[in-house]
């Protein structure tokens, strides 16, 4: 009997041990759903066509009206949310309800939903993050010549060119200049070419709210008895008659020289600007500069057009005799 109790005892014993081992391990693995601990970061790669997405604590980036952030309350999922800052700077929250972020930093504004969770009894010791899906206050607007006109995001050290390149970079109608006009300052205009690296000193810095242009290039106009009739960009900024009239492939045999003219818009309607191109093109009298939008007219010498339409009679009448005259 007295061995049968002992391994009674044993048994007993070793029961309590087994019991107590594994509630001491659920112990120490299990964490109330109120209690503060470290998250796990997961780093999100954007994709090409995809707008960045930041983690929280990035203290270069600051909240603003128009921007789409997810807030996420570490350990209690009810309350995470994905909203837009109203045009207020304010974002409505469950519990808390609404929350001025505009301005803030991330860490700054994740301290604040923090603090009201914790004040008002809803979170013990919460643990706040901010990923902001849409820079729409933090970014900057590209217009005009590029390849992908919009609105991008502007984070950190931000330069002019790398800002053009991610709008696809220019086309080949822009011109020799860029406007950059920033917040309550006059606007900055630098040169620029195809070859950004010819302009090294335009590579300025682009801020948040900017306003980046990149102009047309002006365009002038050929017209009449020409080889090539077109329209041609200043990609200089500037040009002449006699380099228009080159661009346009010369003239016909049958222009009327004396009669070109530059029909141009004025104030007050047209301007006819008479170009004696006969004695430009001798060198007698010195070249006339053209303007954005001047078109150049070059009329058709009734004369010669005469003249070539009887020597080409002439030549059919002509090669139809010799047809005739070897016939058998």
């Amino acid at each position: 009997m007295r061995i049968v109790s002992q391994l009674r005892c044993s048994r007993l014993c070793v029961l309590y041990a087994l019991i107590t081992l594994v509630t001491a391990g659920f112990a120490q693995t299990a964490v109330p759903v109120n209690q503060a601990a470290a998250p796990v970061v997961t780093t999100v790669a954007a994709s090409s066509d995809s707008k960045p997405i930041l983690p929280a604590g990035d203290s270069a980036v600051r909240l603003g009206a128009g921007d789409l952030i997810e807030v996420s309350v570490y350990n209690v999922p009810e309350l995470n949310t994905k909203l837009r800052v109203s045009t207020t700077g304010e974002i409505n929250l469950p519990l808390v309800n609404y929350v001025h972020v505009a301005g803030l930093t991330l860490d700054e504004a994740e301290a604040v939903i923090e603090r009201r969770l914790d004040r008002g009894g809803f979170v013990k010791s919460p643990h706040v993050q901010i990923f902001v899906q849409e820079y729409n206050s933090a970014g900057a607007s590209v217009l005009g010549e590029v390849a992908k006109p919009g609105v991008y995001p502007v984070l950190g050290d931000q330069k002019l060119f790398s800002l053009i390149s991610t709008a696809g970079g220019l086309t080949d109608r822009a011109g020799k200049s860029i406007t950059v006009t920033h917040r309550d300052q006059p606007p900055v205009t630098v040169p620029i070419s195809h070859n950004i690296e010819d302009h090294p000193e335009s590579n300025i810095t682009v801020l948040p709210g900017d306003i980046v242009t990149i102009r047309r290039a002006d365009i002038i106009y050929v017209v009449g008895e020409v080889n090539r009739p077109s329209g041609f960009l200043m990609d200089s900024g500037h040009i002449s008659v006699l380099q228009a009239i080159a661009l346009a492939g010369g003239t016909n045999s049958t222009a009327k020289l004396n009669a070109a003219r530059i029909v141009r818009k004025g104030p007050s309607g047209l301007i006819i600007v008479p170009v004696q191109l006969k004695k430009l093109m001798e060198a007698k009298i010195s070249d006339l500069p053209m303007e954005a939008d001047d078109i150049l007219f070059v009329p058709t010498s009734a004369r010669k057009l005469l003249q070539s339409r009887t020597a080409e009679a002439a030549v059919q009448m002509a090669t139809a005799a010799g047809i005739v005259a070897i016939r058998p």
